[in-house]
């Protein structure tokens, strides 16, 4: 599953407000692995405490590597897998210490997680970022890295999360979906057709598609689903959560 779960600066809806609705929301799912964006220092004592009986956690903040700033974390079943290796690297031309690339607005982090079922013994690999908003060449470079980054692991069935910030159907979703990585919604037998920005908080812009849980050849998506329903009639984020049913 992927989630941008909103940074704290929204007017009239808080993250406070908020936070029992994203936990309980992904409680609700419960998926195996489920990587978010957006999620700051304040988010993360949060969640890690909130959902500490069920899920652990890789990740840091993007600003230091350590707890400052965004973390694109991923929370996986703790009893269920172990993780066999991890890292972080930086969307830049120095990917091994924080850094804001090419033409980007904002400094940017990929997160990753090797993970193995402790019963089976079978891994997959979690990768998850979430791409700048405004720098084209930026842009087109995090996809290059993503790429490599699968590459290290194209044994292996792979699932990434994200929010790109990029549109389906643009040359730079194209590019991303060209090489190793493939759309699960397109994918899937059982899919659908849904905006997963809805931007509601106040409303700003267009809706968009451009959150994405993206699978190589190891991988076979069964259900894709944007989750639209809210709790208590109440918004959860200004994006919706996409999850993906998926056969390794």
């Amino acid at each position: 599953m992927t989630f941008n779960i909103r940074c704290a600066d929204v007017k009239g809806v808080t993250w406070e407000e908020r936070r029992g609705l994203v936990s309980q929301q992904i409680s609700d799912v419960l998926p195996d692995s489920v990587g978010l964006q957006e999620a700051h220092t304040g988010w993360m004592d949060y969640l890690i405490e909130e959902l500490a009986d069920k899920y652990d956690y890789i990740g840091v903040g993007r600003e230091d590597g350590k707890r400052e700033g965004e973390f694109t974390s991923i929370f996986y079943l703790k009893e269920k897998y172990e993780v066999k290796d991890s890292g972080n690297f930086w969307l830049s031309e120095t990917p091994d210490v924080p850094s804001k690339g090419w033409d980007a607005a904002c400094t940017r982090i990929c997160t990753w997680a090797k993970l193995a079922d402790r019963k089976t013994g079978k891994e997959y690999v979690h990768i998850n970022t979430h791409f700048d908003h405004r720098g084209r060449q930026a842009q087109l470079k995090s996809v290059y890295m993503i790429h490599e980054k699968a590459k290290e692991f194209e044994a292996l069935p792979v699932v990434f999360t994200a929010d790109l910030n990029i549109l389906e159907g643009s040359d730079i979703y194209l590019k991303m979906v060209s090489s190793l990585l493939k759309d699960s919604k397109h994918l899937a037998a059982d899919t659908m057709s849904c905006l997963t920005f809805h931007n509601a908080f106040p409303k700003k812009f267009k809706d968009y598609v451009i959150d994405y849980v993206l699978v190589n050849r190891h991988v076979t998506p069964k259900v894709y689903k944007v989750i639209t329903q809210g709790i208590d009639g109440r918004f959860v984020s200004d994006h919706y959560p996409v999850y993906a049913d998926c056969e390794i």
